[in-house]
């Protein structure tokens, strides 16, 4: 067995010894250290010899962990700039109105967090007086991420600038009144003042990155040079355990994202408990970061501890935070002297002399209250770190008591997220800790009041004052007026009028093709991103390589092994593909940024993001919900879409519910084209919508998602038909009849409507064809581009009724006259197309492919689903004998001849 305690070889075993006399020396240096003054110090010179070797620029593996201590020491923090004591008192007022609004809103149980803020205060404030850039000065300012639970505390100041009044904090969390304040930053429900909405764990700090990266992409692309914008993303420490929050951690170091500060709250503290409650999370997150390739910051104990470092000669000190877990610092902060002067400082014979030196005020000051996420010189120094620190990311791991200031019935306390009020007597308390000038009478029938030293204080006049020498307000969204984007030429759309001829096109192939012509256009063209997750020739766009180029910021260092090929691999400095690898959710990321690039940066951008269908909406759902409240604007692309096109990969590939996911999403304007004249016309009428001149009714904060199909299929030429483009968008147009299709059905035929969508409508017009030739019966077929599009309508037909409005709903004027039943069928679960059943007036059934997915021919799915033309024959039939218009005997005839 290897003993785990033996020297383990390296690599650099593998190199000769130039000078195996000096190595022998310097190893038994270390061994006379480790034997004359112990082990400690011995680690000690070692890590400090690593850390001057890292400096020096030598090449060794980094320490992945630091002593649990400030990373700036004391000497090395620079003056604070400013007024500390105005900064304090302006402090002081945010956290009393923050408890304020959250206690107040309590009668009303809606509920409201008050201790997260209470902890991070300083990180907020010392960034708002000294750092962040406003939206009003050059460029486009900082983004900044708000920690979601710590939105009372930034009302609050909104409130001391006078953006907000005494109203809209009594409003927080109730907005149906209209001046309400929605409980976390959404951009949708507060969009002067939000950005970016953040309270879905994890997803903050991915799109952090992200659009840190598409700062840079902007900037290199020659958009708008964004180089002066700073991305702030404010974290938990117990939302770091999210998945999303470190997965492109490794992106961001490869980048060098120095434009890009995680700010990370180690209050210790989760929602129901310690975040690592027999570990120390600092160090966890250190290691990890470290091992990104990001710069680490701590910023662990105020100043109130420098006596305590000054006295630990021995290292003991050092040692002893390292070993103590984190739920026992969390106990040390309720607990009195007596207690931490036994449980701390007695296990170690130096530090038990130590504190023999401390009184009990000293110790309880250390361990209650000094951290150095509450102190603005501590946090300031850290922030400047950041913002100078050049070739990485920088995070700062911030220590700070969970409800600081809001008393011992709060502060480190296991339930305290959970807490959704103060008494009185606790709001004097604070009032007094704070020295806030508010009286016992201000008080009125137990209420407590909110705070305010009037609008032309010093307190007041020092916060505008600052704000304007950064920029204006913050956090702050502001949609610069632009011009609408030209409409690209009308040739991009119809050349697919005339359709495929002979040729079988995929509805992907004809997205891509139609998305290769708008890319040229001379006026638009650049603001196209396309975004892949490394699919690209899956999708057949990988001539989009050599001529747009893929985006990396260090261009293309290598000769790539396809030069020679016509599409080759070409990564460059200003390319304008994003080709993220295996990550939808890092690709959602990207097109978050690009989707809102308009409002961020002035700049409007069109996204589209192409995926395998199975594989956006299912696992990104989130993501998208957060494209919707950010008010972000594109197009998704499901491609390979349907529950039977793709069957050869199997279950886990066959989409059978992605309309369903989108359909829930109101940003999302959902389209299953089955031909690509189609997809011209939903691409061309999102571009207006979105980009273009949009009608006064019509919302530009949306997002189109469209269902493509990887079967290649005869591409019709686009019927001559009027009204033909409006079906197309609103969702529904009939594309032929039985007579049209010259299928010579006798005038008096029973006849049936039968609706498709997608690749679905090739089933149904075999079946159209079917049924007349061997069973006499007359069927027209619809194309339904949009089973949700036709219901969102008709709910807002609803509601004008109920106003007393007479309104029809459009798929009721369009079968309006339609004879005989309607079928309607899809590649999706039936529940795609019962989206329309309530308002259809005719008798309406569905087919559709519900259940779990399965590999075999399309042919074999179809048939196992009952959805390929046979199958539709005879639940057209059963239709039709239900109502007497054919024998009842048809059905069980057409069941045999077909095999069902």
């Amino acid at each position: 067995m290897t003993d785990p305690h033996a020297i383990q070889p390296s690599a650099l075993d593998q190199l000769p010894d130039r000078d195996p006399e000096e190595t022998a020396e310097w190893q038994a240096s270390l061994d006379a250290v480790a034997r004359e003054a112990g082990p400690h110090r011995a680690a000690y010179l070692m890590r400090r010899t690593l850390e001057r070797a890292e400096a020096g620029g030598i090449a060794l593996p980094k320490l992945l962990e630091t002593d649990y201590v400030n990373t700036i020491p004391t000497s090395a923090e620079p003056d604070l700039p400013g007024d500390p004591e105005l900064e304090a008192r302006i402090t002081a007022w945010n956290r009393w109105n923050a408890a304020a609004m959250v206690t107040r809103g309590s009668k009303y149980g809606v509920g409201g967090h008050i201790a997260t803020f209470a902890s991070a205060a300083w990180l907020y404030e010392t960034g708002f007086n000294h750092f962040f850039k406003g939206k009003e000065g050059d460029g486009s300012g900082d983004q900044l991420y708000v920690q979601g639970h710590a939105s009372p505390g930034i009302y609050a100041r909104a409130f001391l600038d006078g953006r907000l009044n005494e109203q809209h904090l009594d409003n927080f969390r109730r907005e149906a009144g209209g001046d309400g304040l929605p409980s976390y930053p959404h951009p949708r429900r507060l969009p002067w003042l939000w950005e970016f909405p953040t309270v879905s764990m994890g997803l903050g700090p991915l799109s952090a990155i992200y659009q840190a990266r598409f700062n840079r992409y902007l900037t290199n692309r020659g958009i708008k040079d964004v180089s002066a914008s700073h991305v702030w993303a404010f974290l938990g420490d117990g939302e770091m355990d999210e998945p999303e929050s470190t997965a492109a951690l490794a992106l961001a170091a490869r980048e060098e994202l120095d434009n890009l500060t995680f700010v990370i709250n180690c209050n210790l503290q989760r929602l129901d408990g310690p975040v690592r409650a027999n570990f120390k999370i600092v160090q966890e997150l250190e290691a990890q970061f470290r091992g990104a390739g990001w710069n680490v910051v701590k910023t662990l104990w105020g100043s109130a501890w420098d006596e305590l470092f000054q006295l630990d000669t021995t290292g003991a000190l050092v040692r002893r935070l390292r070993e103590v877990p984190d739920a026992q610092i969390q106990t040390y902060q309720t607990r009195g002297a007596a207690y931490i002067r036994e449980d701390f400082f007695g296990k170690d014979p130096a530090l038990a002399e130590m504190a023999k030196l401390l009184g009990d005020d000293k110790i309880l000051e250390c361990f209650h209250v000094s951290r150095g996420g509450h102190e603005a010189r501590k946090v300031h120094a850290a922030y400047r770190a950041a913002v100078e620190h050049r070739g990485a990311p920088t995070v700062i791991l911030a220590q700070t008591v969970k409800g600081h200031t809001l008393g011992e019935g709060f502060a480190s306390k296991n339930a305290n997220h959970q807490m959704k009020k103060l008494s009185v007597d606790e709001f004097k308390a604070m009032r007094d800790l704070l020295d806030l000038p508010i009286r016992d009478g201000d008080f009125v029938d137990g209420v407590v009041p909110y705070g305010h030293p009037g609008a032309d204080s010093p307190e007041v006049r020092y916060l505008q004052e600052r704000r304007a020498a950064l920029g204006g307000p913050a956090p702050a969204r502001r949609v610069h007026p632009v011009a609408p984007l030209p409409a690209p030429a009308d040739r991009a759309f119809t050349s697919f009028d005339k359709g495929s001829g002979a040729q079988n096109v995929a509805t992907t192939m004809a997205f891509v093709r139609l998305v290769k012509d708008l890319v040229r256009d001379k006026e638009t063209g650049r603001r196209w991103v396309p975004i892949v997750p490394d699919e690209a020739r899956t999708f057949g766009m990988e001539s989009l390589f050599p001529s747009l180029g893929i985006y990396s910021p260090k261009g293309q260092t290598y000769d790539p092994v396809d030069r020679d090929q016509l599409m080759y691999y070409k990564e460059a400095e200003n390319g304008q593909i994003l080709n993220e690898g295996i990550t939808e959710a890092g690709s959602m990321a990207d097109f978050i940024a690009a989707s809102t690039s308009y409002a961020t940066h002035g700049e409007a951008m069109i996204p589209f993001y192409i995926f395998y269908s199975m594989f956006g909406w299912q696992r990104t759902a989130d993501q998208m919900w957060q494209l919707g409240d950010q008010l972000g604007r594109g197009f998704l692309v499901g491609a390979t879409a349907g529950r039977t096109t793709l069957t050869g990969e199997g279950l886990q590939h066959a989409d059978g519910h992605s309309p369903v996911i989108a359909a829930t999403n109101p940003a999302a304007l959902t389209y299953d084209p089955a031909f690509a004249y189609e997809i011209a016309v939903i691409v061309r009428e999102g571009l207006r919508r979105m980009y273009g001149e949009a009608g006064p009714d019509e919302d530009q904060n949306v997002f189109y998602y469209l269902t493509v199909y990887n079967e290649p299929l005869p591409q019709p030429a686009k019927p001559q038909v009027p009204g033909i483009d409006e079906g197309i968008v609103k969702g529904l147009y009939r594309f032929n009849t039985a007579e049209s299709a010259g299928l010579g059905v006798p005038a008096d035929a029973p006849r049936i409507q039968l609706l498709g969508s997608g690749t679905a409508i090739h089933w149904a017009l075999e079946a159209q064809r079917l049924l007349a030739v061997e069973w006499g019966v007359a069927a027209d077929v619809w194309s339904a581009t949009s089973w949700s599009e036709l219901r969102r309508d008709a709910l807002e037909a609803d509601a004008a009724l109920l106003r007393g409005e007479e309104r029809v709903p459009f798929v009721r004027r369009a079968l309006q006259g339609a004879e005989g039943p309607v079928l309607a069928v899809s590649d999706y679960m039936r529940q795609v197309p019962d989206q329309i059943a309530q308002w259809v007036e005719q008798d309406y059934s569905s087919l559709g492919a519900d259940g779990f997915g399965l590999s075999d021919t399309r042919e074999a799915a179809r048939r196992h689903f009952g959805v390929d033309a046979p199958s539709i024959v005879v639940a057209a039939l059963a239709r039709l004998a239900r109502r007497g218009e054919v024998r009842a005997t048809a059905v069980k005839e057409a069941r045999e001849k077909y095999g069902l």
